[in-house]
């Protein structure tokens, strides 16, 4: 089993964010925004680069396509945020209050993703490598499709997980402090449990190899 390579991200000095909207494909490289609120803005294909964004709001804000390097993000909150097909790498996310966020076809590398909560994380056909779950609950996530390679789950909590048509690569679920699978656990293969993980997920595997018990 290998362990998930963690992002070491070390901010330059920042220039705070002189504010206004997103722009789609906009260009920002080095800068803090704070408290800012992007509700319903559209930065889809946008650069994010050594930025921080603190406290943020990110209510149906649209980041289809957007690349966020080297990035820490902390206490974003929202509800529909648009993340689909984004590529984020060396990136830190930190206390997020997040539902319904969407990062189908999404390519996460080195990443941590740390406290907080996310309501029904869209992770359809996502390609996660070096990725780290940690302290954090997970309700109702959709990996289905999605290649997950080298992730880890460190005292956090999955809620009724789908992982339909998932490839599991060096999946480390035994620090997850509460494992639930509603659908694909048959996809598993490539997954390492606990002895007490697997004796609760025995009655969703029995039912995923129509084994009758009685």
């Amino acid at each position: 089993m290998k362990g998930a390579r963690r992002p070491e991200v070390r901010l330059p000095a920042l220039e705070p964010f002189g504010g206004g909207e997103l722009e789609p494909d906009g260009d920002y490289d080095g800068l803090e925004f704070r408290d800012a609120d992007f509700a319903g803005q559209d930065g889809g294909g946008a650069r994010f680069m050594d930025c921080a964004l603190t406290g943020c709001a990110l209510d149906e804000t649209r980041l289809h396509h957007a690349r966020i390097l080297d990035s820490v993000l902390t206490g974003a909150r929202g509800v529909g945020t648009d993340l689909a097909e984004c590529t984020l790498r060396d990136v830190e996310v930190v206390d997020a209050r997040l539902g319904g966020a969407q990062l189908h076809g999404a390519v996460l590398e080195r990443v941590v993703i740390r406290g907080g909560k996310i309501d029904y994380l869209n992770l359809r056909a996502a390609r996660l490598k070096d990725v780290v779950f940690e302290n954090i609950v997970l309700v109702e996530p959709d990996f289905g499709g999605a290649v997950l390679e080298r992730v880890e789950f460190v005292d956090c909590v999955l809620k009724e997980a789908d992982l339909t048509g998932a490839v599991l690569k060096d999946v480390d679920l035994r620090g997850a402090a509460e494992l639930g699978i509603a659908r694909g656990a048959e996809r598993l293969a490539g997954a390492v449990v606990s002895m007490a993980q697997l004796m609760d997920l025995a009655p969703v595997l029995a039912v995923e190899m129509g084994i009758r018990v009685e």
